[in-house]
């Protein structure tokens, strides 16, 4: 499939495994954020594939646009995890970088639709 070429989407695939192996191990009680951080984290993935798969520039670009506005979900559930001391700051940083890149990516595949 042509979405399983783009870098974004390979990162995006490696982010979501680690996160999800990352929730497994947090103490009870924070399920309700393990499953926002989950379906955040299904949305960048699962947009940034049906947008790939459109034809149409403007229906590509709403598909990325919704997949950016995940990641900016996933950023906050990491700012949580943080302040609840799920994760430390540097790991979060880190979460945050690779989330950062993965934007760029797909703002850069948003301009390419219009181009």
């Amino acid at each position: 499939m042509l979405h399983e070429k783009l870098e974004c989407y390979e990162r995006s695939i490696v982010l979501a495994e680690e996160l999800c192996k990352g929730v497994a191990k947090w103490p009870r009680g924070y399920g309700y954020l393990a499953d926002q951080l989950r379906r955040a984290m299904a949305s960048v993935t699962l947009n940034l594939a049906e947008g790939n798969a459109r034809r149409s520039a403007s229906e590509r670009k709403r598909f990325f646009e919704i997949s950016r506005a995940s990641i900016a979900e996933v950023s906050a559930c990491v700012d949580l995890m943080k302040v609840f001391q799920l994760s430390t700051a540097e790991h979060s940083e880190s979460l945050k970088y690779r989330l950062c890149e993965i934007s760029k990516m797909i703002w850069g595949l948003m301009k390419r639709s219009f181009a």
